[in-house]
């Protein structure tokens, strides 16, 4: 069983992600997989702290990468936009000599220091490059044999540089072929679904919702699987209102890539938080559980 850092992030923690968290814990016993929770981690600093003030948002992802160093194990998350900030941390960090002195100033008033050799790593790495495709496959205990599924990638795992290629990305299908399921390829796949303008631009985000669900299901997917916990609340809690919109009629589950693992491992749905999902995915999933 190989050890990593786990940064649960606030999202995936508490908040609308939550599901995220306990299909990600769930499944990681059985993958052989041991995440040791960062000691008295903080918010990764998000986009918005980023945005209104870099060397802000920066300080709070590192003092995350400084605690991670002093364990010695690369530092796991399955949050896209934590992924995203404590990257970008790291490489502010080690290639912008002004900033880096402040954070470095930063860092040592809290008793810290950090020394830029930590791994930020995406939980889809681990599955695909640490454990594999196959490995996986052996592990599985229900084959989601038919089980039509479309994987949407979102913008913060893949760009600018992430798990896959920014624009023609694949790993993730390969993730779930493994689980004996269809990976259906469909055209807006890594479209931008709005998240962060759903509230000051809802006509917009709801549009581009629409968009990705309209690409999904004329391909015949009956279920989308995200790694995205922003992009997953977007295109699950939003469906009622595109429908309201535009008088479409969508209702595809939008689940979580570890929770869909989970009920091919075998797990109960309880366990892998699928109650919490607005679409329930319990008829589609229904041929495979129990």
């Amino acid at each position: 069983m190989k050890a990593y850092s786990y940064f649960p992030g606030c999202c995936c923690d508490e908040g609308t992600g939550v599901a995220y968290g306990i299909s990600t814990r769930a499944i990681a016993a059985p993958l052989e997989i041991e995440l040791r929770r960062l000691a008295d981690w903080n918010c990764c600093g998000s986009a918005p702290m980023w945005a209104l003030d870099s060397a802000e948002g920066a300080c709070a992802s590192l003092r995350n990468l400084a605690l991670a160093e002093q364990a010695g194990l690369d530092l796991v998350t399955h949050c896209s936009s934590c992924y995203l900030m404590l990257r970008k941390a790291h490489t502010v960090f080690t290639r912008d000599t002004a900033l880096s002195f402040q954070l470095r100033r930063a860092l040592r008033s809290a008793g810290l220091e950090y020394g830029g050799r930590v791994r930020v790593r995406h939980l889809a790495e681990i599955l695909l490059d640490d454990l594999g495709p196959e490995a996986i496959s052996r592990r599985v205990r229900k084959k989601l044999t038919g089980l039509r599924v479309g994987c949407y990638y979102g913008c913060q795992t893949v760009r600018p540089q992430g798990i896959d290629h920014p624009e023609f990305p694949t790993r993730l299908e390969r993730l779930v072929a493994s689980l004996g399921a269809d990976a259906v390829d469909f055209p807006f796949k890594t479209r931008c679904c709005g998240a962060s303008l759903m509230f000051s631009e809802d006509g917009l985000a709801l549009s581009l919702v629409r968009k990705i669900l309209e690409s999904a299901t004329a391909r015949g997917v009956q279920c989308l699987v995200t790694v995205c916990p922003f992009c997953q609340i977007n295109l699950d809690a939003f469906q009622r209102h595109v429908n309201g919109r535009f008088g479409t009629r969508f209702n595809v589950p939008v689940l979580f890539l570890t929770q869909l693992i989970g009920i091919a491992l075998g797990l109960e749905p309880r366990s892998l938080g699928l109650e919490k999902n607005i679409v329930l995915p319990a008829p589609v999933l229904a041929a495979y559980v129990g």
